[in-house]
This record gives C-alpha cells, structure tokens and sequence, in this order.
C-alpha cells in the first residue's frame, strides 16, 4: 500500500516545505490510500497519474500554507457575495459559466490555476508558466476540460487540497471512498480550505465579485454555506434521464485509461446514487430560508437564448449587462457553436441503468424544478 507519509514525504522534497497547515486533510487522504489500494486496481498508468496527482495536491497545500506564513495579510482579502452554480452535471452549467467568464468585471477560477494556485497570479511577473501552451492535459479518450486556456474550472480542485472530492471518484473506481464522501465526511474544513485559497488568488489585485461553478456542491451545501453565508446560487436544471448516461460515460472514458477492469455498472449506479442523493439534499436546503437566494436556469431555455439567460441572472443580482460583455458574450456563443462535439450515444445496459427505475429517483425533484423555472418560456418538464 502507499503510504501517506511517503507521499508526504515527497511533497515536502519537491518543495522544500513541511508545514501543510490544519490536519483536516488527513482523513480523506487516508480514507482515499487505502480505496485506492483495495479497490482500484489501477495499472501502471494509473498509478503514476493518480499517486502522481495526490502528490501535487499535498506540495500544493505546501505551498498555500507557506505564503500565508510570509503574506497573513492574504486572510484580510474579502469574498464578498459570491454566485455559486450548481446543479446536475451537463445542464448547461458550463456554457454558462463560459458566457459570465466574457464579464470583465467579474473574478472565476481559470484553468490554468486550479490545480496549481501557488503563486498567485499578482506576483507573477511575465508570462505565468502555468498556463499551457496549447490545449493541455487530454485525460481519457477527449479533452474533459474547457481547452480555452482561460476557461472557468469546478472547485473539484481546490477541494482536493483537503481530499475530499468528487475529482477522485472520476480517476478510479473507489467505492470505500465514495461512500465516505457524501456519508461520513465533513465538508465544513472542505470549503473553508477553497476559501482560503480563493482568497490567496485574489490577492494582490483589483476586488471583483466571485463567480465559481461546481455541480457537486449540491450534496454538500450546507457546508458551502458554512462558507460562504452570504453566496447566491444560480442551479441549471435538465431531465436526469439527459444526464446520468452521459456523466457515467464520462466517468468510464477517464477510469477507462487507468485501469484494464473497468466496471460499468458500478459507474452507473455510483452517478444515479450520487445525484439522486444531491438533489434530496439541494430541495431539504432550499425548503430552508435559502430559497430566495437561488435563480433558477432550464437548459433548452439556456439553448434557444443564452444572452437572454445571463441578462435575466444579472438582473436578479442587481447588475447590469454592458455593451462590451454581451457582444463578448455573443461572440463565445457564436464560436463555441462552431466548436461543438457530437453527443455521445452510450449504452445504458452497458452502464446497468434502467431509466424506469432511475426516474423516480428524481420524480421530487423534477416535480420541484418545473415550478422553479416558471420565470422562463421553456419551463422544465422531466417526460
């Protein structure tokens, strides 16, 4: 088994730090070691991707830690408001963080830095080594990521710097783990750790409000709240029968690389288990008084008019759409369209998913979702 102490060990070498701040990560490292070592039966590539990623996180946690040790004036930078999207994934949730990132006036976490947030990007003088010069990491079969090197990135990194995240579960079959996750682990450090670093990367320039996109956080949303007590939520929303076949595709095409005994069927009811479980939990959050603080987006309706999606979402924040961010929008919209890859078409049986017996999984929540987007022409229907 690797043990936590060696890949400790080697972060520490490759930076030449040793103080990785709270010890709130040690659990879900340990919890991830020994799934990893069980149940993963990754080959040789896997192995070096996956050790090899987990070692990055812990010399990145490095990092962060001994910049604040230099700078504690970084915990004085302010997150004010922030607008959280989240929601079942391929919802349309990407395309619309695509279009806020054209706001100029706006802070998102961008590619480049997710994974690696150290430095921040105000001391950085040049060019940033970081950013990639072309389109970057292919993991799988197909680029899983924006290929713009600016493109908004999910906070599934920055919550692997406490090891506890979604972003795992994609790179290997961990089911220990994954039951751990959304059963027994808390979150509340999680999320208090992004904000620590969301503040690191804001530090040194202009305050702007914060946009950030991750789906996940509907299971754990009371720890986001924790937080952030003041975040609004934008939730993007489509027929899950839309979704879950396409998300544990994509889940297989990625584990597909670092294992020779993928499992499909344990793919498929890890994602129907998941976000079933996350949409309970997103309708229990919002019967609370957090239910005015969410705008809610139906996918064909973000479709038929994007630009029209996003003005409505700043008009409910309060904000004006100006001339330059709606024609950088337009522009995108226009671009993207032309980029677009084919859909996928997997097998359901292959994935052992039933559809009859997935929809009353969500039958509360689509139920939910049609009432909350009445505001919208194209209001959500789950037939």
């Amino acid at each position: 088994m690797v043990d936590a102490s060696d890949l400790k060990d080697e972060a520490v070498r490759q930076t030449g730090l040793a103080d990785f701040g709270s010890d709130s990560f040690n659990e879900g490292l340990a919890v991830l070691l020994k799934s990893l070592e069980r149940q993963a039966r990754l080959n040789a590539r896997g192995e070096a991707f996956v050790y090899g990623r987990i070692t990055g996180y812990l010399a990145q946690r490095l990092q962060v830690e001994d910049w604040y040790r230099r700078h504690p004036e970084i915990d004085d930078v302010p997150i004010v408001a922030p607008l959280i999207g989240l929601g079942l994934p391929r919802t349309g949730s990407t395309a619309l963080s695509m279009l806020w990132s054209q706001d100029p006036d706006i802070r998102y976490l961008r590619r480049w830095e997710s994974s690696q947030p150290c430095p921040p990007p105000s001391t950085v003088v040049g060019v940033d080594p970081r950013v990639p010069p072309d389109k970057g990491e292919m993991i799988g079969t197909r680029y899983h990521v924006p290929t713009d090197t600016h493109a908004p990135m999910e906070c599934h990194e920055l919550m692997a710097l406490d090891f506890k995240s979604h972003i795992f579960q994609s790179f290997a079959q961990i089911p220990a783990y994954s039951e751990w996750l959304v059963e027994k682990a808390d979150l509340t450090t999680t999320l208090a750790y992004q904000r620590r670093v969301m503040k690191l990367l804001q530090w040194g320039e202009p305050a702007r409000p914060w946009r950030l996109r991750c789906p996940s956080h509907v299971l754990w949303l009371d720890a986001v709240d924790a937080a952030f007590p003041d975040a609004k939520y934008v939730m993007t929303h489509r027929d899950p029968t839309d979704v879950i076949l396409s998300v544990a595709d994509l889940y297989a095409d990625i584990i597909g690389s670092f294992t020779d005994e993928i499992d499909r069927p344990y793919i498929g009811q890890l994602n129907v288990e998941h976000w079933s479980l996350g949409m309970d939990r997103a309708l229990q959050f919002r019967s609370t008084t957090a239910q005015d603080r969410f705008y809610d987006i139906d996918f064909r309706a973000m479709q038929a008019d994007p630009i029209g999606e996003v003005t409505g979402l700043y008009s409910w924040l309060g904000l004006p759409v100006s001339d330059e961010f709606e024609q950088r929008m337009q522009s995108w919209w226009t671009r993207a369209a032309g980029e677009r890859e084919p859909s996928s078409h997997a097998d359901p049986v292959a994935f052992g998913i039933d559809f009859a017996e997935v929809r009353p999984r969500f039958a509360r929540y689509v139920e939910s979702a049609a009432g909350w987007t009445d505001h919208q022409d194209r209001s959500f229907h789950g037939d």
